[in-house]
């Protein structure tokens, strides 16, 4: 299936996959050949690739020379509830297939919407491959860019996720319909698995698969299964969207990566142009030796600590967004990806910032 929508610097395309996904990027003959860029757009759980048009069909408009997006749908509805680790496996197929059909390509970036982090984080695990030299020794001595290695061999740029669960979904409010009630919270642990399978049991950090830790554990640092942390580490730029309420389905905390302690007080928009983001704020690395001796906070087990060490030893771009005067506040969730481009079209700010600040 194609069709086209006429933007502000032309055409856009999207052609429809025969795995499900989608392509999205201008007509223009001269824009598709000099377009180099894949941008890979992943869905949450039960999602499909339209869950994302809105996005990746203004990021085509915006920059038509510069991006070539794919919608990914590999993972999509029940497919979904297969687990982060066989989702992320299908990603990396997908992926591969989309570089196979562009080999002008030459630069990647992930977006990726609730569930769908966690599956880029794994899939870039699998995808990453350190530079090496031509006598195949691993480069010490030379440029750092180079030092971050490839992924799918194409250079990393942006990793971005939004409303993504990174702490998992067990703590205290980190799923926020069970109204941080301890019992509810209990209980959603002990039966998540009879709704959302395995992938209920990787969000709820109670998979301990042949005595393993849980998967979310084992992908803050690099081991024996994939370089988890030198993937995340080799892309210019990580960034968290998150929604600082009303986000019924994902926590503020786990998607921004921090303790109860380090939640910022906000008000309303920093800037005009994007009404609904309240908060932006650079969070520099954190050696291991400084972020293992932090303190347990209020809120987070030893488990979860552990995630937020892990996960603050790179850099993050954290942008916090509110819908709080938005009658369609408690859609949160979907607003902040404008999953429907009528009815959740109050987010479209929130991809322009994202857009605007994009890394090349």
């Amino acid at each position: 299936m194609e069709n086209g929508e006429v933007g502000g610097t032309g055409v856009v395309s999207s052609v429809g996959m025969e795995n499900g996904g989608e392509d999205v990027y201008s007509d223009k003959e001269s824009d598709v050949s000099s377009a180099d860029h894949l941008v890979v757009m992943v869905h949450g759980i039960v999602g499909r690739a339209s869950d994302w048009k809105f996005g990746a069909e203004l990021l085509v408009k915006m920059l038509p020379d510069k991006v070539f997006v794919h919608c990914s749908e590999k993972n999509m509805a029940s497919l979904s509830l297969d687990g982060v680790d066989v989702m992320g496996e299908r990603l990396v197929e997908e992926v591969l297939e989309v570089i196979k059909r562009k080999p002008s390509l030459r630069k990647i970036s992930f977006v990726a919407h609730s569930v769908g982090g966690l599956v880029a984080r794994y899939a870039i695990g699998i995808l990453y491959r350190p530079w090496r030299s031509r006598t195949e020794e691993v480069l010490v001595d030379e440029d750092k860019e180079k030092l971050k290695g490839t992924v799918a061999d194409l250079e990393p740029v942006n990793f971005i996720t939004v409303a993504t669960p990174h702490l998992g979904s067990r703590g205290n409010k980190q799923v926020p319909f069970l109204f941080g009630v301890p019992a509810f919270e209990k209980v959603a642990g002990l039966v998540i698995h009879l709704i959302f399978r395995r992938t209920g049991r990787h969000l709820f950090l109670n998979d301990f698969d042949g005595g393993k830790p849980p998967l979310l554990r084992r992908m803050v640092e690099d081991n024996i299964e994939y370089p988890f942390m030198s993937a995340l580490r080799s892309f210019k730029r990580r960034v968290v969207y998150s929604n600082v309420g009303y986000d019924h389905i994902v926590g503020w905390r786990t998607s921004s990566i921090r303790r109860n302690s380090e939640l910022p007080k906000w008000e309303d928009c920093v800037d005009e142009k994007y009404p609904h983001v309240v908060y932006e704020e650079l969070c520099k690395a954190c050696g291991a030796e400084k972020s293992g001796s932090m303190k347990e906070d209020y809120g987070l087990d030893k488990l979860e600590e552990e995630l937020v060490n892990g996960l603050s030893r790179l850099s993050w771009d954290k942008v916090d967004v509110s819908f709080h005067k938005s009658k369609f506040k408690y859609a949160a969730h979907s607003l902040i990806q404008v999953k429907d481009g009528h009815m959740t079209s109050e987010g479209a700010d929130v991809i322009q910032h994202m857009i605007d600040h994009f890394f090349f």
